[in-house]
This record gives C-alpha cells, structure tokens and sequence, in this order.
C-alpha cells in the first residue's frame, strides 16, 4: 500500500477539501483507499470531528470513526493545547501504532491528513513533522490561496525538503474566490516551487477536476 502524508500552509489551507478530492478522484479511478487523521481537535454535537468524517465517508473501505481519527480532541484549539488540557499525551509511538493498523487495511493507498501547518506542536518537544519525518512518508503541500500564501508555501516547502522527505507535488486551492491577484500568485508559485503543482481546485468543487488531481498524484508515485 502506498501512503501519503497531506499537510497545508495553515489551518484553513483546506486539507480536507483536498484529500477529499482526492479520494473521489482515486475512486473513480479503480484504487481502493483508506484516509485517517491522527489528530483532531473540535468536534460536532455528536462528539465527531466534522473532517475525520468526511474522510471515513469518502474511503472506498469500511473503517470504523476511531481508526479514521484515533486521537479526537474536544476543544478547537492547537492539538497540543487542547491534549494538555484533557489529560491526554499525543505520543510518535501511538500514532505509529495507528497508522499501522490503517495499513493493515487491504488498499492500493493511505491518506493521512495532519493537522494545522507542517510544524504543529505534538507536545512541548515534539511536532507532526517529526513523526512524519520518523516515518518516511511522501507529503502532497496544499496551498491555501489567500493572501500570504506565497511566504507560507515557500517557508513550507523549504522546511519539508530540509527533512529530505519525497515532496510529491503542491496543490493551489482556492479557498478565497476574491483573491486578487489569484492566478499571479498560483503563476509565481509553478515558477517558483521546484516540485509540481498537482492541479488546482476552484472555490467550487468539480468533479473532473478530482479525477486530475488523482492521476497526477499517481503519476509522481
């Protein structure tokens, strides 16, 4: 099974947005998937974090809520806050253990989607981007394209090569449909990032365009 680690320039980069795309995408395709998040923070009424959901519904395999987001933090804060504040250690070998059960799952591939940006705090000495790092897994960038993105996605994406892990490629997503300026910024991007720009996705879905985005993530495995 392959498995891909999806990280965004920030909270609201629109991981979710993305790996649902892709997942969708993958479908229609003929490749089976799983999805999980590790780490979530802030849940619905029912005690469910809204995107952990979302990738439990689009995987083609049946996982059950607690595989999908095995650490689920109440409070819609930093992960590491909010774990403080239940009493709870987010621990590299747990996740680890997580993941490993996901990759149990008989599937052609794995998207784990982290939480925040690259570098978000596990604890007060260990990030995402550790685990990941400690794992090997190949990262898909998404950018969320607002303003700002162009210092986010630069800073990221020298950060993640410094690890020397394989960046598969970035994906610009439209999370502001007034951005101005909004195809410059993507332009300079495509010139300026030395991995490929997967495909961009319009504020409003297309489903199309989900089948392109998943081809090319193939294509660069």
């Amino acid at each position: 099974m392959q498995t891909v680690f999806i990280t965004g320039t920030d909270t609201d980069a629109g991981k979710t947005y993305v790996a649902v795309a892709l997942l969708r995408g993958l479908k229609a395709l003929g490749y089976k998937t799983v999805a999980q998040k590790p780490v979530a923070a802030g849940v619905n009424a029912s005690g469910f974090n809204t995107d952990a959901l979302q990738l439990q519904q689009h995987s083609t395999e049946p996982l059950s809520y607690e595989l999908v987001n095995p650490c689920c933090l109440t409070d819609a804060v930093a992960p590491h806050l909010a774990a403080a504040k239940a009493g709870i250690v987010i621990g590299r070998f747990s996740l680890t253990q997580e993941l490993e059960k996901l990759q149990a799952v008989e599937a052609d591939i794995a998207l784990v989607e982290g939480a925040g940006g690259w570098l978000l705090p596990l604890d007060d000495h260990n990030t995402m981007a550790d685990w990941v790092t400690e794992q090997q897994l190949p990262v898909v960038l998404v950018v969320g394209m607002k303003l700002g993105c162009l210092n986010h996605a630069l800073l990221t994406v020298r950060e993640i090569e410094r690890t020397g892990l394989k960046l598969l490629g970035w994906v610009a997503n439209c999370v502001d449909p007034d951005m101005a300026y909004q195809q410059e910024n993507i332009s300079y991007l495509q010139q300026r990032l030395t991995v490929p720009c997967l495909g961009v996705l319009p504020y409003k879905s297309k489903p199309d365009l989900n089948i392109i985005l998943a081809q090319e993530l193939i294509n660069q495995l």
